[in-house]
């Protein structure tokens, strides 16, 4: 079993939407397909992932750098013990050959899209779906029965109004999310508060509501914004300062009696554990937002899972960024506390297909044999394209 081809192409995302300090509109994602000479009905069996959501594609790196080593690479040494799976791990070693350390953000992007790739091909290999696959090798039970999620949304519009991100909500409701997630500090705190007023209309309770700041206050934004929401009693105050401010965030979570959440734009293990030691962040209350398709994939993921609980927390506090399939399966696999979705933004890669279970503050992956990125219907004509 080898190798025969690896494909790229960056699919630009769908929308007119800002967060606090970035516009999505140029934003595009790097799809990737990894293409073996075993032939099921007709077709050979391919992998395909993603780099996740909220960065550039990395064409560049994976064309000119990655796949050429990964395509190059003799069958054995990407092949597991049994000769029937392809190994993760030394796929990842491969993909990153003379590759020096540090220096992450796209290079561990481009890399996770790869190694993603792997564990929806092994999947399909194995014809199940992916959280089974990702349980199994890392003697996990899984938790087929779902895991909670939450509906992200409530970004910056050019025309916009509390009307509307209540209308948003609601239509979330109306698709069985009952947990929802917003944006602030791309307006006056006195803005904010009334959407964050307007939103709850909707959620019910803060305990349902998180707000997100995607790192744009310095320290004394941060802590008025602090002291403005803890009386709504929020879900989470997330990404509130820099991602690398480990002391900002450290400061916050002295002065702020609520969950904070942070760790979407952190790539590497030894980032993450430079968090979990000087960020601040309390066990058994905060939650860490890494995305194995911005940090290296799953094999790095699983990495940083194991410091976390090396340092008193908990993978009950971990909810990966990116509300898209790929995340789901690995919340169901890993057993993490939870995920979140995007079903109303960034298509045609964010949410999930009408056969995943949405109800009772969970969510439920489908049968489909991989990740089940096929079932995405937006996303169908992109993998035929790169597929051929």
């Amino acid at each position: 079993m080898k190798i025969k081809a690896a494909r790229e192409i960056s699919v630009p995302l769908e929308g007119q939407i800002a967060n606090s300090l970035v516009s999505f509109a140029e934003h595009d994602v790097s799809l990737v397909a990894i293409q073996t000479d075993v032939v099921r009905d007709g077709r050979p069996v391919t992998g395909y992932a993603f780099d996740s959501i909220g960065r550039f594609a990395q064409r560049g790196i994976l064309v000119d750098r990655m796949i050429p080593r990964l395509v190059a690479a003799p069958a054995d040494a990407l092949l597991d013990a049994s000769g029937k799976l392809f190994d993760a791990q030394k796929v990842l070693s491969v993909v990153l050959r003379n590759e020096k350390p540090g220096g992450h953000g796209d290079r561990a992007a481009a890399a996770g899209a790869l190694e993603l790739a792997i564990w929806d091909l092994n999947a399909k290999l194995l014809d199940e779906p992916a959280h089974v696959t990702i349980a199994r090798h890392f003697g996990r039970r899984g938790r087929a029965e779902g895991v909670a999620v939450y509906a992200a949304g409530g970004y910056y519009y050019p025309e916009d109004s509390t009307q509307r991100l209540v209308d948003e909500f609601r239509g979330y409701r109306e698709l069985g999310f009952d947990a929802f997630k917003m944006k602030i500090g791309g307006a006056a705190l006195d803005a904010d508060l009334a959407r964050i007023e307007a939103a709850l209309t909707v959620a019910g309770a803060g305990q349902r509501l998180a707000v997100d700041a995607n790192g744009r206050f310095d320290l004394r934004t941060a802590l008025a914004y602090a002291e403005a929401i803890e009386p709504f009693d929020l879900r989470w105050y997330e990404e509130i300062g820099d991602p690398l401010d480990f002391d900002l965030n450290r400061q916050v979570a002295e002065a702020y009696r609520g969950r904070i959440a942070t760790g979407e734009n952190l790539f590497s293990v030894q980032d993450v554990k430079n968090l979990a030691q000087f960020g601040g962040m309390r066990p058994g209350l905060d939650v860490f937002q890494m995305d194995a398709g911005l940090a290296y994939g799953l094999t790095e993921y699983a990495r940083m899972l194991d410091v976390l609980e090396s340092c008193g927390f908990s993978r009950a506090q971990a909810f990966p960024h990116g509300g898209h399939l790929i995340n789901l399966h690995i919340a169901v696999g890993l057993e993490l506390g939870g995920c979140e979705a995007y079903p109303g933004v960034f298509q045609p890669f964010g949410g999930y297909p009408p056969g995943c279970g949405v109800g009772g503050g969970l969510v439920r992956p489908t049968d489909a044999p991989g990740f089940g990125l096929e079932e995405k219907a937006g996303l169908r004509p992109w993998l035929e394209r790169i597929a051929h």
